[in-house]
């Protein structure tokens, strides 16, 4: 069936044509769902011819968008948060996979991440923060023209006091490490770098003359290289 009820939120329609998945918000009866299905695909299969110059609709298909966002993370930031992203994106499109963006509702995003809740609530906002920021880059870049998750706030997180360990308890990890793992966790220690810095360092990047050596990090915004000396 093309028009149900789901209990407690209501009637919608939901069908493919031409291999496209349409869908719609919640109505309040099972006539209110049937017409506006109708409507939908009147509207569909009969489309209005163009008159003089109008506005092409902005939309595209979810899979379209995830995939250019893709692209665009890869060139413009690092491997780690281009790997992450691809690890979500995979969950959406098996959630979203044949719908347009249109047809992504708030109730739709809130739904996806009250479940990813169920692993934790920091997961939850992870998901949320990066479904906003991808929906924002499509407006930005014109492909869309709302946000689907505007509205939709963080879930609340119990925050609680990290263990920092002592300079002394660092050295003791330190010293039963094998000799090129010791290199590496002292190098870290002595510099404070992270290690997405120290895996990148050359030894270019090394002065033993004065002392110092060269980090690069892509936190700064625009996921660019930037150096800082140590």
């Amino acid at each position: 069936m093309s028009v149900y009820l789901e209990k407690g939120r209501g009637w919608k329609y939901n069908f493919v044509l031409n291999g496209i998945r349409h869908q719609s918000n919640y109505c309040e009866t099972k006539r209110k769902a049937q017409k506006a299905e109708a409507a939908r695909r009147e509207e569909l299969e009969n489309p209005p011819l163009a008159v003089g110059n109008p506005e092409t609709p902005t939309d595209m298909a979810f899979l379209e968008l995830v995939n250019k966002r893709l692209d665009h993370v890869k060139a413009y930031n690092s491997r780690n948060h281009y790997l992450t992203y691809r690890c979500l994106s995979k969950k959406w499109v098996a959630q979203w996979n044949n719908w347009l963006c249109c047809q992504i509702a708030q109730a739709d995003i809130e739904a996806y991440v009250l479940k990813r809740a169920n692993v934790s609530a920091y997961t939850a906002n992870r998901e949320l923060r990066t479904l906003r920021a991808t929906f924002n880059w499509a407006i930005k870049k014109g492909l869309m023209d709302s946000n689907p998750t505007k509205g939709l706030e963080f879930l609340p997180v119990e925050k609680k006091m990290k263990y920092v360990p002592s300079s002394e308890e660092i050295d003791k990890v330190i010293t039963v490490a094998d000799p090129d793992t010791q290199d590496y966790l002292w190098t870290i220690r002595d510099t404070m770098g992270r290690m997405s810095e120290i895996n990148r360092l050359k030894w270019q990047d090394v002065n033993f003359d004065d002392n110092y050596v060269v980090l690069y990090t892509r936190k700064k915004r625009g996921g660019h290289l930037t150096p800082r000396k140590v």
